[in-house]
């Protein structure tokens, strides 16, 4: 039997796929007899109840008059040093490159400096490269903080190809998609959280959307797809999540005279519920590196409509477990959607497959052995 690990997680704590993913590998690898150390600002969205092998330690930021701004990177890296020292960690482990990736660099330099340290795995998740990677004021420190890590991960194929080709990167870069708890993300019969979002009406259909709400997410192009479907189906939109373009969202939907047929629930930690009253999902972004929500979606029986950019067609086959349009065509995913609404037949078969995928493909039982495996490798 193999040695347990002890694993470092650096990772974002607010609501957002990176955070998620990192919380739920923690909980993963405890449940599989590892330790796992967040190490974060706050306790990670979704850490839920206490769990044996699962720790938290907080980073705090102090301010001085000295500094016009608090210096996280620092008090990170010095949080990191503590917790690798304490806990004797085997794997620090940074979820987004800039400064998570950054603060794993010099706290291995400051670690090493007196012999063997942990080893450093970073994992791309998105706007790390697709933003923040491509703005000149961070792109060489992104790009030295992949290069400079053990390992690297990123959870699609697309955006490892988009590394290469926007930070010139050389580090051999593995693939590890993002998963999820399959035992937790199935649909449950919910009947009176469906009557209160379909208004009591049985024929009226409920579309969802769920996300940060930031402008890649395109909230405006929800608003404009769903008025085009209840032109032609009953139907309410149920909005999940929050940030900056929600308020738009919502006057965009008043200003289309449908305001009162749009409901928004703010952020919430779980989702399941409301996915399993859900007849469709919208995910016009533009830009998605994998794209979990849309997965959550799809093991809830929910087919998905979504634009064809980045990870999306990695995770979802085009007129099988869902639909994938160019970003601007929002008449045709319109017809996507009031087609799935109106084929009974089709949204059943769209709903059992998509269920089929993430089953087949991307449950904790396969996609987290391939961490373990990575882990293993850069310590043997």
């Amino acid at each position: 039997m193999t040695a347990p690990l002890n694993v470092g997680i650096v990772c974002y704590a607010s609501v957002g796929g990176s955070g998620i993913v990192a919380t739920e590998l923690g909980k993963a690898l405890a449940l599989r007899g590892h330790q796992a150390h967040f190490i974060s600002t706050e306790t990670p969205f979704r850490l839920g109840d206490f769990q044996e092998g699962l720790f938290f330690h907080q980073v705090l930021t102090p301010t001085y008059p000295l500094f016009r701004e608090p210096q996280y990177l620092l008090s990170l890296a010095n949080r990191i040093v503590q917790v690798a020292r304490e806990s004797k960690l085997d794997i620090i482990h940074a979820h987004y490159a800039v400064p998570h990736a950054t603060a794993a660099f010099l706290s291995r330099q400051i670690l090493t400096s007196n012999g063997a340290g942990p080893r450093v795995v970073t994992t791309l998740h998105g706007t790390d490269i697709t933003l923040v990677g491509s703005d000149p004021s961070y792109s060489r420190i992104v790009a030295f903080s992949i290069e400079q890590s053990d390992g690297v991960t990123a959870v699609s194929n697309s955006l490892r190809e988009a590394t290469y080709a926007e930070l010139g990167v050389k580090h051999p870069i593995s693939v590890i998609p993002n998963f999820l708890d399959c035992a937790i993300h199935r649909r449950r019969l919910r009947p009176d959280l469906r009557k209160r979002f379909s208004g009591g009406d049985s024929a009226t259909k409920v579309v969802v959307h769920v996300s940060n709400f930031r402008p890649v997410k395109r909230v405006d192009a929800v608003i404009a797809i769903f008025d085009r479907i209840r032109k032609r189906v009953p139907a309410r939109l149920l909005l999940v999540g929050d940030g900056p373009d929600l308020a738009m969202a919502q006057q965009v939907a008043r200003d289309l005279g449908i305001g009162g047929l749009v409901d928004a629930v703010g952020a919430q930690e779980e989702v399941v519920p409301l996915l399993s009253i859900a007849d469709l999902f919208l995910l016009p972004s533009a830009q998605e590196s994998f794209g979990l929500a849309a997965l959550e979606a799809m093991a809830c029986e929910v087919p998905v409509v979504a634009s064809r950019v980045g990870g999306l067609p990695e995770v979802i086959e085009h007129g099988v477990s869902g639909f994938l349009h160019p970003l601007d065509a929002i008449d045709e995913m319109a017809a996507s959607g009031i087609a799935l609404l109106t084929d009974e037949s089709l949204h059943r078969d769209v709903a059992q497959a998509a269920c089929r995928r993430v089953r087949t493909e991307f449950c904790v039982e396969r996609v987290v052995p391939m961490y373990e495996a990575c882990y293993r490798e850069l310590l043997s």
